[in-house]
């Protein structure tokens, strides 16, 4: 089976793809666009493996050396979070405790990075390949360093990640072959959560309608409505009757629950409000939570407010 048949719901991305091997006119820089979690990093996984496993060689054990990290032609680049100088993924972040008080970036020396890992030839493939996850959050500085290696990138295929077109450089943009990606069906959905062993997602119908066709994101929002306590979730679910309440609400949703998963809360509240109240006036108070969250202004305060304005 070729690694691209395993993407589900994308067939115009896959004949694209194939169609660039098939024929040996592989480009030098991808965009792939399209909404978060509906398979756009799975597919730079696939392309990559078609571009570097050689069909001799054993699969499995080919996979497992190329994302382990340390194959000498392959780089994947993730946002970092900078603490004292030393640049961390969100999951180095989780591990070692860091407070984000920021988003994450790509930052310019991790494009650096880019530039020197692709100044020698590749050294076991035909190619080397880097991959630039959520290159929406590229700092301009970065994505102008960027710019440079695109158009010189030796023998090297670069791909990029993103939302949208509109969301990174336009001189990027320019650069790079794009490659369209789509919300998933309903059953395109479902193959792929019970492919991914996440069946239970289906019997949250509120989580599958907020995903709006990206199973990752389906994946993704049950796994912070677990971490959510359930005695706050069931008080949640209406909203309180005085502002006394209110503000126990607002307590225990400022201490209980860390900062990324209250930005996902208010998201899942406007659904969940807007299906039972049909006010557009606390869709509008659940924006604002939302903005300000992502600027960390102090999040009690920020949910203090919300249930003032709405009580």
């Amino acid at each position: 089976m070729k690694p691209l048949a395993k993407l589900i719901g994308q067939p115009l991305a896959i004949e694209l793809l194939e169609r660039a091997i098939a024929k040996n006119h592989v480009a030098p820089a991808y965009l792939f666009v399209g909404a978060d979690g509906i398979g756009k990093a799975f597919a730079a996984k696939c392309f990559t493996e078609m571009l570097m496993i050689d069909e001799t060689e054993n699969y499995l054990q080919a996979c497992k050396k190329l994302y382990a990290g340390n194959h000498p032609d392959f780089l994947w680049v993730e946002p970092t979070y900078n603490d004292k100088g030393v640049l961390l993924t969100a999951t180095d972040a989780i591990e070692k405790g860091f407070k984000r008080k920021t988003s994450p970036k790509i930052r310019i020396e991790q494009i650096r990075e880019i530039s020197q890992f692709l100044a020698r030839p590749p050294l076991k493939c035909d190619r080397s390949v880097v991959v630039i996850e959520s290159a929406e959050l590229m700092a301009e500085s970065a994505g102008n360093a960027l710019l440079k290696t695109l158009e010189e990138p030796g023998q090297a295929t670069i791909i990029l990640i993103a939302p949208s077109i509109d969301s990174i450089l336009s001189t990027l943009v320019s650069r790079c072959q794009i490659i369209p990606f789509s919300r998933l069906s309903e059953e395109h959905l479902k193959l792929v959560l019970y492919r991914e062993d996440a069946a239970q997602v289906l019997d949250y119908p509120q989580l599958i309608k907020l995903s709006q066709g990206c199973p990752g994101k389906a994946i993704s929002d049950w796994q912070k409505l677990r971490e959510i306590p359930s005695d706050l979730l069931l008080q949640l679910t209406k909203l309180p009757d005085n502002v006394i309440d209110g503000l126990n609400l607002a307590k225990q949703i400022s201490k209980d629950i860390e900062l990324e998963n209250q930005i996902w809360l208010a998201d899942y509240l406007q659904y969940l409000y807007w299906d039972k109240e049909r006010k557009i006036n606390i869709i509008e108070a659940l924006e604002k939570v939302k903005k300000f969250l992502s600027r960390y202004i102090q999040p009690r305060l920020v949910w203090d407010c919300f249930f003032l304005d709405i009580i």
